[in-house]
């Protein structure tokens, strides 16, 4: 009980003690847009490191060598947990945005954070409108700043941490328009923080595995019609350990 306190209260302050500080931001950014946005995607991984010592997360990384520090990608990762994004983002070399549910825009700060984040905000429920999130997170590729998605569209709750759900393949948009190359990722053990034991913090050793870059031009023809569907199979390959 004690971590969920400890990280409740950290989380509650850092939202609350960050109002002065995005307003500071926000004047920066008038002058300054990239500096502001290298300030506060640093900010950011701070408290998200806080937060993963309070929860008590050992992790583990391997492969980080796989992720270009002078381009924007698209990362593709599995989903287990809520912490998954918490570790991430926290290892981000540069600007990324997250694709994330739109009902996140009615969580107060939060929301706020997310936006100067280059967050996207998906309705899933209205084709037209998603169409219009991937189109965005297209533009911002091409602008440099790197995107995130979990194309499972939900945490996975299986308790084989190899059984993913199926990628939805409109996302890889992002990547065959632009591209980018693609960042697979495969998290296990993420579970085990929170929602294996809801709703309690613990201790748990989690493991981040970074594949190869996928570049989409380089593959068949097939495999680009499908690209969801590769790069699923590539972050299977990781869990397996293959």
């Amino acid at each position: 009980m004690i971590r969920l306190v400890f990280v409740a209260l950290f989380l509650i302050l850092f939202l609350l003690l960050g109002i002065p500080v995005l307003c500071a931001e926000w004047l920066i950014a008038r002058r300054f847009p990239h500096a502001a946005d290298i300030s506060q995607l640093r900010m950011v991984q701070w408290g998200f490191k806080c937060i993963m010592a309070l929860a008590g997360v050992r992790l583990t990384v391997v492969g980080e060598e796989h992720v270009p520090k002078d381009e924007a990608v698209l990362y593709i990762g599995n989903h287990r947990s809520f912490f998954d994004i918490v570790i991430t983002y926290s290892r981000c070399p540069g600007l990324t945005g997250y694709v994330a549910k739109d009902s996140m825009l009615r969580v107060p700060l939060l929301s706020i954070w997310m936006k100067r984040l280059y967050c996207l905000f998906l309705n899933r429920e209205d084709v037209k409108e998603g169409l219009k999130t991937i189109l965005t997170g297209i533009d911002q590729i091409k602008r440099g700043i790197s995107v995130c998605i979990f194309p499972e569209g939900t945490r996975s709750k299986s308790e084989d941490e190899t059984e993913l759900l199926p990628f939805k393949e409109g996302s890889m948009k992002m990547a065959s328009k632009t591209g980018c190359p693609i960042i697979p990722m495969a998290i296990t053990g993420s579970a085990d923080i929170f929602e294996n034991h809801f709703p309690w913090i613990r201790s748990a050793d989690v493991r981040l595995v970074y594949g190869e870059p996928i570049y989409p031009g380089e593959l068949s023809k097939e495999d680009q019609k499908r690209l969801g569907s590769y790069t699923r199979l590539k972050i299977l390959e990781l869990l397996k350990g293959d």
